[in-house]
């Protein structure tokens, strides 16, 4: 973190030779590589072989790993394809590396991350730090909400993104080592046995893409905006209200009218993007009126009689309906409380995601349909008993609620307990707060804005199991072992200090939190951890 700090400097104030030493010394550092290692290694890719079959399980094969981390000699070997589900029905295909060319690219990518966040636009959220959609979300509001803010929206799509992406361009433009960034790209790929050349684009499934594609697109937000204000002198971007909010290649642009959107945003666009080998897709970017409404991102934007609501896309919510619908059909013989286990989370998950926006009319909607899917679910397995003897069986009152889907459980103290149904619209609905466009992760002078900013998200995400949100605080947001932080993108693990077989008890005072590899080596080498005192 600290060369990190010293790359961010260097980077804010011009200083590109240094860059260049410090991503050199960074790249060659024990720390770094041991680093990236770890990161490979303990990700859910890690059971995820590239087309050598090697995977890095234990300690000796960690520790030789980071001996092989070296420029000299080295030589990618190709990507393996795969393919995965789109939610249009279509297969998008992914290149999966090796162990070891994903070890590098980490390594690379903690020296080309501070960079690219001292050069990335404000508005653009995908795939940095401490940003998410709902930030994206949050900015578009700010842009649209207002009686006087613009009414026209450019909702553009790059065809083909990643697969078109100019090799060359990105070796002139992409600040690290250029080497070993044309090696990744000319790697080739391993589709169906055969080996594909690649003369552009950058696969899908690196752990370095993201970056490389945020910095392919850097510049959409600051250019434009430097261009309108030539154009028009005084009536530049401000006026015209243009804004630009990216969320990796997705990206909207607001204007005050349809002309400048069509005459002066769009070609400027589609010169920006024929430069780095991409062009709009015809068919999908369209330009609209903000009462008419658009899809970004899973949401619905649209002015209704002046004022913008902000709702779950028909298509995201269809497409979460038929993954419910898909997860109870292929559990026909499953019991109730397996069943509940499997669709809590993913029922949590959809209404966190959504929680920021007006969403309680498509949450009771949902349960409704829900209701009406595990109805069909029970009738199945009791196809000799009435609706009535089926509801009693699987449906009960709890608190002040008539009938929750709840299934009889055994605790871990012997007890006879309950697990409920998530119930989508018991989600509160609270208006997310956005980062600040100019925060900078590797930047001293922001470090108590991302301190709070990661809290306040940790203990929202927390906010529905109270213990863990405590013992979050008490443990200032780092874990309990290690000493390092614990965020969204690590997790936690929850651990009895004095383990519950030899006796100890569910008490705060005798449970921590831990990242899930600190947990793991606590098991395995029967580690004794104390707990922290409260700062």
């Amino acid at each position: 973190m600290a060369m990190q700090r010293r790359l961010t400097k260097a980077t804010q104030e011009g200083k590109w030779r240094r860059v260049k030493a410090l991503q050199r010394w960074l790249t060659h550092s024990f720390s770094a590589k041991a680093l990236a290692v770890k990161r490979v290694t303990e990700n859910q890719g890690k059971r995820t072989a590239g087309v050598d079959q090697q995977l890095w399980d234990s300690p000796s094969q960690k520790l030789a790993a980071i001996a092989q981390l070296k420029r000299h000699g080295y030589r990618p070997l190709p990507l393996r394809r795969v393919y995965i589900p789109k939610a249009n029905g279509k297969m998008r295909p992914l290149g999966i590396p090796t162990m070891r060319d994903r070890a590098m690219q980490a390594l690379h990518l903690l020296a080309l991350d501070p960079v690219l966040e001292t050069r990335s636009d404000p508005n653009s959220y995908g795939f940095r730090k401490y940003r998410a959609t709902a930030d994206a979300m949050s900015q578009l509001f700010l842009n649209l909400s207002k009686k006087d803010s613009a009414t026209w929206v450019l909702d553009a799509d790059i065809e083909g993104f990643f697969d078109n992406i100019n090799h060359d361009w990105m070796a002139s433009n992409v600040l690290m080592d250029r080497v070993i960034l044309k090696k990744w790209l000319k790697s080739g790929v391993v589709d169906r046995g055969q080996l594909v050349s690649t003369d552009a684009g950058t696969p899908q499934g690196g752990i370095i893409s993201p970056a490389l594609a945020n910095w392919t697109l850097n510049g959409l937000e600051k250019e434009l905006k430097e261009h309108l204000i030539a154009r028009f002198k005084t009536r530049g971007a401000k006026e015209r209200k243009v804004n630009v909010v990216r969320y990796a290649d997705d990206f909207v642009v607001t204007g005050q009218s349809k002309e400048t959107l069509e005459h002066e945003v769009k070609p400027w666009i589609e010169h920006f993007l024929a430069v780095r080998g991409l062009r709009l897709s015809e068919s999908k970017t369209r330009i609209v009126q903000i009462e008419d409404g658009f899809d970004f991102l899973g949401w619905n934007f649209r002015k209704y009689t002046g004022k913008l609501l902000i709702k779950p896309s028909k298509k995201n919510t269809k497409a979460f309906y038929e993954k419910l619908r898909k997860v109870i059909g292929d559990n026909l013989a499953a019991t109730q409380e397996s069943l509940i286990h499997l669709l809590n989370p993913m029922l949590r998950g959809w209404a966190q995601y959504h929680s920021p926006v007006v969403a309680k009319k498509a949450f009771t909607k949902m349960e409704s349909r829900l209701h009406w899917r595990l109805l069909r679910w029970a009738m199945r397995r009791h196809p000799n008993k009435n609706r009535d003897w089926i509801r009693k069986r699987y449906w009960r009152p709890v608190a002040d609620k008539a009938n929750v889907f709840t299934a009889d459980v055994i605790t871990k103290d012997g007890k006879k307990g309950a697990r409920e149904l998530y119930s989508l619209p018991d989600t509160a609905i609270e208006r997310h707060k956005k980062i600040k466009g100019e925060f900078h992760p590797y930047d001293p002078q922001w470090e108590a804005e991302g301190e709070k900013l990661r809290q306040d998200r940790m203990l929202k995400n927390l906010r529905y199991r109270r213990e863990l949100a405590t013992l979050y605080m008490d443990q200032s947001g780092l874990c309990a072992l290690c000493g390092c932080e614990m965020d969204m993108g690590t997790g936690w693990h929850d651990h009895h200090i004095e383990y519950r077989v030899a006796g100890g008890s569910d008490a705060l005072g005798n449970r921590v939190l831990l990242h899930p590899t600190c947990h793991a080596r606590v098991h395995s080498q029967n580690i004794k951890v104390v707990k922290p005192v409260p700062a």
